[in-house]
């Protein structure tokens, strides 16, 4: 393939270095924190936006929800010239001690074989899905100087939202899982392929273990805020 077909953009429009949220409501809101900051993509509703941050460019792109949406946005970014990617993304928590607001850092992510990964992989294997070092490390010392509450440690990414009942969040946790969410595998597993740094950054949402209900766009935005500013700074540290 020569060139992305569902990111209606040219290669000057995307910077190197990139962040992706699947909120729309949260890509509006990272794309506030830019300078000089334009639309540069609203095809098929993957809205990008890309400005400047301390002078050093940065894109901000929504990758939609689950693997197949998020590794479609992600491979089309790398063929623009994607060199770093970090998700600000959001998690349900799965121990106990973690409110709505409080963060995750990612360390690796499990994934259920079969379907997406099977197709990328060819056979039914489990690769080691992790983010790369550089930007786990950037990640964790801005989440410190920005008085972050954070844990650290692998999660799951789940392809079905609201198969995730009572069972699923046991077994889970008990084998050392600290969160769910939808799309880190993917991002981790095509980083390391494709040979491009990435990392994440998970808000709670909401978490299975204490009934915290849902939290929505609008009451996250404060935490989106905080965490954006760390995702910003960790991410201009990174070389590419």
């Amino acid at each position: 393939m020569t060139g992305p077909i569902h990111i209606k953009a040219r290669k000057e429009d995307i910077a190197s270095r990139v962040i992706v949220a699947g909120d729309p409501a949260r890509v509006e809101q990272l794309a506030s924190m830019l300078e000089d900051v334009k639309l540069v993509n609203k095809n098929r509703g993957i809205i990008i936006y890309s400005g400047k941050y301390k002078g050093i460019p940065i894109s901000i792109a929504m990758h939609g929800i689950g693997a197949p949406f998020a590794s479609l946005v992600l491979e089309e970014l790398i063929m623009l010239g994607a060199k770093v990617v970090i998700r600000l993304g959001s998690c349900g928590a799965m121990v106990k001690g973690l409110r709505i607001g409080d963060v995750v850092i990612p360390t690796s992510a499990a994934y259920y074989p079969g379907g997406f990964f099977y197709q990328y992989l060819r056979e039914c294997v489990c690769m080691a899905a992790a983010p790369h070092f550089e930007v786990l490390k950037a990640l964790v010392e801005e989440a410190n100087k920005h008085g972050l509450k954070y844990v650290i440690g692998p999660v799951i990414s789940s392809d079905a939202f609201y198969a995730e009942d009572p069972e699923f969040i046991e077994k889970w946790s008990s084998r050392g899982i600290v969160a769910v969410e939808m799309e880190c595998a993917a991002l981790f597993m095509l980083g390391t392929m494709r040979n491009i740094k990435t990392g994440a950054l998970l808000i709670v949402s909401d978490s299975p273990v204490e009934k915290t209900g849902f939290a929505s766009a609008e009451e996250l935005r404060p935490y989106v805020e905080r965490a954006g500013r760390a995702v910003l700074e960790a991410i201009i540290k990174v070389e590419v």
